[in-house]
C-alpha cells in the first residue's frame, strides 16, 4: 500500500463494522459473522496490486465478497437441527474475538427477529437483510445476491409476507383491529407511556424509504426506541391525519399530508402486543394508495368506491 491507498482509521472501522453486521444478520452467528469478514479481508489481499487498482469501490467490493460467502454458507445443510452449518476441509478459520463482536451485535440485532430470518430460504433472508435492514439500493442488492433485480424485489416482498405471516397467524382480527386503534389514539395523543406498552419488549419497526425519502436507514429495536421513533414519524402536525385502514388484509395506519398518503404502517402481533412495525415511505410504493378514486359506473347504485386492500 502506497499513500496513494491510505484510509482514515476511522473509515476502516466503520468499513469492517458494516460487514460484520452484514454477515451477522444474515447468518444470525457472531463467530461465523467473524470468519466471513476474515475470509472477505483475505481474498482483497490475494488481488494483485493491478486488480485492486481497478476496484473504483472497494466498500461495494467487500460488501458483495462477504454476501456472497454467506450465501454460500447459507445454502449448506444444517447440522442436527442445531443451527450450525456443517463445514468442510476448505472453511474458514475462526479469528478475531467474537465474543465481543456478539456483544456489540447482540445490541442491535432481536434473537427473535434472527430466529424467525431462518425459515427463509437463502436468497429470501439475503434480499430481506440488504434491502429492508441496510437500505441497499436494488440494483446493489441484485449485485451481491447475483440475481436479476427485478429478482430480488420480489424475494425481499415475499421475506416480508413470510415474517408478517409467523407473528401474526394467530391474531384474531377483532384484535388485530383494537390494538391498531390503540396505536393510532396513542400517535395522536402523542401518550408515549402507552404508545409503549403497546409494543412488544423486542418489538423491530422498518422503515422502507426506497432511497427515494429521508427514513431511517436501519430498523429500530426494543418498544421505548420504536414508540419514539413512530411519535416522531407520526404524532400531531399540521395538515397531517393519522387513521386506521385494512393494509394487507388486516387493520394497520395511514398518515396523510393534506390528502396525499405519506405512509403505510403495517403491525405484526404476538402475544396481544405489537411484534413488528413496517412502515412504508417509498412514493414508489404508495403511488396506488394515491390514485384517484374509480367512479362508479352510471347503473351503479352503491356510493363511491373505496380504496382497496393496498397490499405492500
Amino acid at each position: 500500500m502506497d499513500d496513494a491507498d491510505a484510509v482514515p482509521v476511522a473509515e476502516l472501522l466503520d468499513e469492517r463494522r458494516h460487514l460484520l453486521e452484514v454477515t451477522y444478520w444474515m447468518l444470525g452467528d457472531s463467530r461465523e459473522a467473524e470468519n466471513v469478514v476474515g475470509e472477505t479481508y483475505r481474498r482483497w489481499y490475494g488481488l494483485s496490486d493491478r486488480e485492486r487498482g481497478r476496484i473504483t469501490a472497494p466498500r461495494h467490493w467487500l460488501a458483495k465478497t462477504a454476501g456472497g460467502i454467506s450465501l454460500d454458507l447459507l445454502a449448506r445443510p444444517r447440522r442436527g437441527g442445531t443451527g450450525r452449518w456443517d463445514r468442510s476441509a476448505e472453511d474458514l478459520a475462526r479469528t478475531g474475538d467474537a465474543e465481543d463482536a456478539q456483544a456489540g451485535l447482540a445490541a442491535e440485532v432481536s434473537r427473535v427477529l434472527l430466529d424467525a430470518l431462518d425459515s427463509l430460504s437463502p436468497a429470501e433472508r439475503a434480499a430481506f437483510v440488504l434491502n429492508d435492514v441496510f437500505g441497499m439500493a436494488s440494483d446493489t442488492v441484485a449485485d451481491i445476491v447475483g440475481r436479476p433485480e427485478s429478482e430480488c424485489v420480489e424475494l425481499a416482498d415475499r421475506a416480508r409476507r413470510s415474517l408478517r405471516r409467523q407473528r401474526s397467524r394467530s391474531t384474531p382480527p377483532d384484535e388485530q383491529d383494537l390494538l391498531a386503534r390503540t396505536v393510532r389514539q396513542a400517535c395522536v395523543a402523542e401518550d408515549a407511556g402507552l404508545l409503549e406498552s403497546l409494543l412488544c419488549p423486542d418489538v423491530t419497526a422498518f422503515f422502507d424509504g426506497g432511497g427515494k425519502v429521508r427514513a431511517l436507514g436501519r430498523p429500530v429495536h426494543g418498544s421505548r426506541r420504536v414508540a419514539h421513533s413512530l411519535l416522531t414519524l407520526l404524532g400531531r402536525q399540521p395538515r397531517t391525519t393519522l387513521t386506521t385502514h385494512s393494509v394487507n388484509g388486516r387493520t394497520g395506519l395511514i398518515a396523510r399530508y393534506d390528502r396525499q398518503v405519506a405512509a403505510v404502517v403495517s403491525l405484526d402481533i404476538a402475544e396481544h402486543r405489537v411484534a413488528q412495525v413496517w412502515v412504508v415511505l417509498n412514493p414508489d410504493k404508495l403511488r396506488s394508495w394515491n390514485q384517484p378514486p374509480a367512479i362508479p359506473d352510471s347503473g351503479s347504485h352503491g356510493g363511491p368506491s373505496q380504496q382497496g386492500d393496498g397490499s405492500l
